[in-house]
């Protein structure tokens, strides 16, 4: 059985023991959480949620919280002396899939 879930904009498909990286959940490590926006549940029966699946939970468990690899920004503008460079990381949340409730 697996799911497609909508966290921090984007959609995920999940399957039961699966890890996965998505943005930033306010959870401590260690903690539960329930994600309520499941758009499709597969396997032997199909639910196709309009937009979500009705009573459809999957919860996970927090394993911990990180911040990916530096994306260097680098702004130029030929002939104008203007230049200007930035660093970003963005915070991640990597969970373990524990439960799909269909």
């Amino acid at each position: 059985m697996y799911a497609i879930i909508e966290t921090g904009g984007k959609q995920v498909k999940v399957v039961e023991g699966q890890e996965i990286y998505v943005e930033k959940v306010a959870a401590d490590a260690n903690d539960a959480v329930t994600f309520e926006k499941v758009l499709f549940v597969g396997g032997d029966d199909v639910k196709v949620g309009a937009p979500y699946v009705e009573g459809a939970t999957v919860t996970a468990k927090v394993e911990k919280h990180g911040r990916q690899k530096k994306v260097t920004v680098f702004k130029f503008k030929p002939k104008k002396n203007y230049h200007r460079k930035q660093g970003h990381r963005q915070p991640y949340t990597k969970l373990v899939i524990d439960k799909i409730n269909a």
